[in-house]
Order: structure tokens, then sequence, then C-alpha cells
């Protein structure tokens, strides 16, 4: 069974945006939320055309993301490639 090996990069954070922050910049929509644990970044999830919270991922480095969904209450680690359960 994989584990992350990232939970020391996981941070109390403020989503920066109420949606997707990049999508909004260009007035584009999205499908769910996703909130980068390291800096608070919200991005569209990989269902969505945009594809910016792995975007985020990918310039920042920053690799643990969760849900912004209403009653969903998961992380992943994009370089690990596992779901964490919730506390």
């Amino acid at each position: 069974m994989s584990e992350c090996t990232h939970l020391d990069q996981i941070q109390r954070v403020t989503p920066s945006a109420n949606g997707c922050e990049d999508c909004l910049a260009i007035g584009d929509l999205w499908v769910h939320l996703r909130l980068c644990l390291t800096c608070g970044h919200v991005g569209c999830c990989d269902s969505s055309k945009n594809r910016h919270a792995t975007k985020h991922y990918r310039s920042a480095g920053h690799p643990v993301v969760s849900s912004l969904e209403p009653g969903e209450e998961w992380a992943w680690c994009y370089v690990d490639q596992v779901a964490l359960a919730p506390a």
C-alpha cells in the first residue's frame, strides 16, 4: 500500500478564491474545485476543460490537493499518486 511522503507540505490554508482562480480570471467554467494544501490556490479538477489544479501542481510543485466540493473530505497526492483519508 502506497503512502503519501509529502504530509510535511500540508499547511492550514485559506482558499484563494470562491471558484477556480484561473477560470474566473479568463471567464471560463469548471466542473469541480480542488484546494492546494500548500498555498491555498483554488483550481479546477481534471474533469474540467482547463485542469487548473493539475497545472498549478506542475508549475508550483505543490503536491497535495483536497476537494472543495460540499460533502467531500478527501485529498490527493500528485507525486505519490495516492488518496489521503480525512483526519
